[in-house]
């Protein structure tokens, strides 16, 4: 059993989401997460007041369901699986991060300096974040899973577009506005 609670390669890994993609593909399917928004609410009956709800929201269950089991077997991986295991970064990045103000990097999941701490400053970072995320998945017409799984799976130009994006987008928020957020 010791195998499924130690982080599996990407050779493990990438191999099981190119046969997930390959199966998608062949069901007409095309896989993200953001696009369970959209079916959220037209469930919840947005469509009444915005076209955009307005669609077949059962044609997507199965997405819905892929939502819920990702939820459950991440909750499952992390209380019961992962022996409170945290991702492996470079000691330059963990040095960086404490230099900033992060003492908890290299040894949790998520920063507590910004989720353990609700002050007013971390509460509109967290705030304006989620927006900026929304509307760029919005925006974007998808977003990282959807584009750099899906979209790159489909062959699609705008994925690619939308995948380079988000790379320079990550390459800006780490290197210049992280340090003047947190400086």
């Amino acid at each position: 059993m010791e195998w499924i609670t130690q982080p599996w390669p990407w050779y493990i890994g990438g191999p099981l989401i190119g046969l997930l993609m390959i199966l998608l593909i062949l069901m007409g399917k095309s896989f993200g997460f953001s696009s369970n928004f959209r079916t959220l609410c037209s469930a919840m009956g947005a469509g009444k007041s915005c076209n955009f709800f307005n669609f077949d929201w059962k044609s997507q269950r199965w997405n819905l369901l892929f939502l819920v089991g990702s939820i459950l077997g991440g909750t499952i991986a992390f209380y019961f699986l992962s022996d409170n295991q945290v991702p492996a970064i470079s000691e330059q990045t963990i040095s960086e991060l404490k230099q900033l103000g992060f003492e908890s990097a290299g040894t949790m999941y998520s920063p507590s300096e910004l989720f353990n701490d609700l002050s007013v400053k971390n509460i509109l970072i967290l705030l304006i974040g989620g927006m900026l995320i929304g509307f760029g998945t919005r925006y974007a017409g998808g977003c990282t899973s959807g584009h750099a799984i899906s979209g790159l799976s489909d062959l699609q130009f705008g994925s690619l577009i939308a995948v380079i994006g988000f790379f320079i987008g990550g390459l800006i928020m780490s290197h210049l506005l992280l340090p003047l957020i947190f400086g």
